[in-house]
């Protein structure tokens, strides 16, 4: 590394507003100060609940349901061609 480039990597103390407090590195001068830490974030505390607000995952699946059935009658139909055309082949 060449010398006197880069920016000082101190130890920097980092404030949660649930109140918990610890050490890390950083080139930011000073303490930092959070809103949310792994000790108080619902994904980490193990609360964090999948929640279908307003039934927007069931709106969803109604949703792509159409397109899903169109797909799969065009796949059926694709396929029924290709078989008569294996049995016309047959044939000749």
């Amino acid at each position: 590394m060449k010398a006197a480039i880069h920016p000082a990597y101190d130890e920097v103390r980092v404030h949660c507003a649930c109140g918990n407090t610890f050490m890390t590195r950083s080139t930011h001068k000073g303490d930092i100060n959070v809103e949310i830490c792994s000790a108080c974030h619902p994904f980490f505390t193990g609360k964090q609940k999948l929640v279908d607000t307003a039934g927007r995952v069931e709106r969803f699946r109604r949703k792509y349901a159409k397109s899903d059935a169109g797909k799969a009658e065009a796949a059926k139909a694709e396929a029924a061609k290709v078989e008569a055309a294996k049995v016309e082949a047959a044939k000749n």
